[in-house]
């Protein structure tokens, strides 16, 4: 029990005293020195392991349309940048367009979350790589073509990254933001927006987020569960179709979620200043106050999480491009064409301080009429069906965590398409294997999220559908052990999972694709006071991605730095197996983490 008071009065010495910084809570040693080291040593590359982005054989126009310093700007304005669109090109000719982000870092600084906007919506939500004495570099590439008409327009560029830095923390992000617009071949024939639920561009996407200027990102805050967070919006009245998108990260108490406790435990043991509300958490986007979808996240570790050394060079899964979460809005539509305003509100079931959150509302047009309209038809929301079983004797014990449920909404709109019916279904199943032991210096977690969503439109000729099928798994086990005067070792081995199934039927173009995405790390670590005196971190990911035309496969693994193995390759012929047992269902029951340590690894 003492090693837990101990653990908690750290955590509090390392929070701000004022406004929380944007920083996690759980898994992160402050490192205060990377060993000292010659500066002609290469900088080291980071990277995170994803799929090429498939482009056109053409030359790109390319835009370098930010080019800054990030030193001390914590709490300052985003930094802007005018925006113009590429002239001499007509705008359907993009068959391709990219945002790079590449950065370099020399020095000791923490991970930052950082946000790139355009005209107020948001392009990436990502994750700062951890820098080292002798200098790290990264590259972000995310396919942006989805926001083409955005694209278009002259807009206002803002990118928030909130960064600290002073004798300790020496680390300067020096990033620039280039924009890549690849021309069509000359052969390839771009596709019309026309089809319902054709996989192209929205017409108009209206910003579901904080307005300018501020001193932070454009996110909203969301700070326990009872916060509720709104935007007001007007959707033109020739719309026949609506998206929104919504991007999601999660800091502070709340990093860790999938490891916080009961309420239950916590009252039993009489334990303060710990993250509670159990390991269940979910976004809920409501409309005029009415519910209109949900998110299950998926557990993205950023790149100081659990062991920083795990993250060097190969970063988590999603921590340099955080995922975001569509939910269709069309069976909504027939409500809000009345050209008058309405609100997309946003709150989080469970939260604990803090959540970032924002949204883009992708909008398809109709060009042949001035006004379309619609009705909004039912909605059938199962309750949210939870399953508590505790069984625990002061800081040793078990819990199991089981939660299920669906939204289901359909509605019709006329358009010069005729009358399409849309229905859209929600279906999530959750569960949360929790184990704590050692008198709270250990702690085992095994979770798995089930989220799929389908859209089904009926039109006058045919019957359009598109459905994803995902599952986000987290694992994680942990052992500390004590050392006296200040100091502790500790243990922990992570394994993350991210798959995901895409099956879309179009008319006259179907398609699909299989992502199945594993990681596995281990990872120890001697801290003494707030510094990693040593430590190790090994690292393995397996990525095998399928569709119509194109395959993708890489197996890797790195250990403190040094890549061990890398194979990857583009042959769909037969699905690459790893050399790394990733099978979730074979690690139970396992050894175990500590979970009681609140924020002595804080990270932004």
């Amino acid at each position: 029990m003492a090693s837990i008071v101990f653990f908690l009065l750290l955590s509090f010495s390392l929070l701000s005293a004022g406004k929380p910084l944007p920083k996690s809570t759980i898994f992160r040693p402050r490192l205060t020195s990377d060993p000292t080291t010659t500066n002609d040593i290469s900088p080291t590359t980071y990277f995170e392991v994803t799929k090429p982005i498939q482009l056109p054989n053409t030359k790109p126009y390319s835009k370098l349309v930010l080019q800054h310093d990030f030193g001390y700007t914590y709490g300052s304005p985003p930094v802007l940048a005018e925006y113009t669109p590429p002239a001499n090109y007509p705008s359907n000719d993009f068959a391709k367009i990219v945002l790079e982000w590449t950065a370099t870092c020399k020095g000791r600084q923490f991970d930052r979350i950082f946000g790139v906007w355009l005209g107020g919506v948001e392009l990436l939500r990502s994750c700062t790589a951890e820098p080292r004495a002798t200098g790290i570099v990264w590259t972000v590439k995310k396919d942006i073509t989805r926001y083409h008409s955005l694209l278009m327009n002259k807009q206002t560029l803002a990118v928030y990254l909130g960064n600290i830095v002073d004798d300790t923390y020496t680390g300067v992000y020096h990033v620039n933001v280039t924009v890549h617009f690849y021309p069509a071949e000359k052969k390839m024939k771009m596709p019309v927006n026309s089809d319902h639920l054709h996989n192209q561009w929205a017409d108009l996407i209206i910003p579901i987020s904080r307005s300018l200027p501020l001193d932070d990102g454009l996110w909203f805050e969301i700070e326990n569960s009872t916060d509720v967070k709104s935007k007001k919006f007007v959707i033109p009245q020739n719309a026949y179709r609506a998206l929104l998108e919504v991007y999601v990260s999660f800091h502070e108490n709340d990093e860790f979620w999938p490891t916080n406790v009961p309420n239950e435990y916590i009252s039993a043991n009489n334990l303060t200043g710990f993250p509670g509300n159990g390991p269940f958490r979910e976004v809920g986007v409501s409309l005029d106050g009415n519910v209109v979808g949900a998110i299950w996240p998926f557990t993205v570790v950023y790149t100081g999480g659990v062991n920083p050394l795990l993250w060097r060079p190969i970063t988590g899964i999603g921590s340099f491009d955080l995922p975001s979460y569509d939910i269709e809005i069309t069976p909504f539509l027939g409500s809000i064409l009345d050209g008058e305003s309405h609100d997309f509100a946003f709150r989080v079931r469970n939260a604990l301080n803090v959540w970032y959150i924002d949204a883009n509302l992708h909008v398809w047009l109709d060009g042949k009429s001035e006004k379309t309209n619609g009705k909004f038809l039912m909605q059938k929301i199962s309750p949210l069906h939870v399953s508590l079983e505790s069984n625990f004797t002061g800081l040793n014990g078990t819990f199991v965590t089981k939660v299920n449920r669906s939204i289901k909404s359909s509605g019709w709109v006329q358009s010069s398409f005729g009358k399409i019916v849309t229905e859209s279904t929600q279906e999530f199943d959750y569960s949360n294997f929790m184990v704590m032991r050692k008198d709270g210096d250990s702690q085992i977690v095994n979770q798995m999220i089930n989220f799929n969503d389908s859209v089904y439109a009926k039109m006058p000729s045919s019957v359009l559908s598109k459905k994803s099928l995902k599952s986000f798994s987290f694992y994680i086990f942990s052992d500390t052990v004590e050392k006296g005067k200040g100091s502790y070792s500790e243990i922990a081995n992570i394994t993350l999972g991210f798959n995901e199934k895409k099956i879309d039927d179009l008319g006259s173009k179907s398609s699909s694709s299989v992502l199945e995405n594993l990681q596995n790390g281990q990872g120890s670590m001697l801290v003494k006071g707030n510094l990693v005196v040593s430590g190790l971190g090994s690292t393995q990911q397996m990525y095998n991605y399928g569709d119509d035309k194109f395959c993708y496969f890489r197996d890797i693994s790195s250990s403190n730095y040094t890549i061990i193995y890398d194979k990857e390759g583009s042959t769909c012929s037969k699905r690459k197996k790893s050399r790394f047992d990733f099978a979730m269902g074979k690690r139970w029951p396992f050894p175990a983490r500590r979970a009681l340590k609140a924020s002595d690894r804080h990270a932004m």
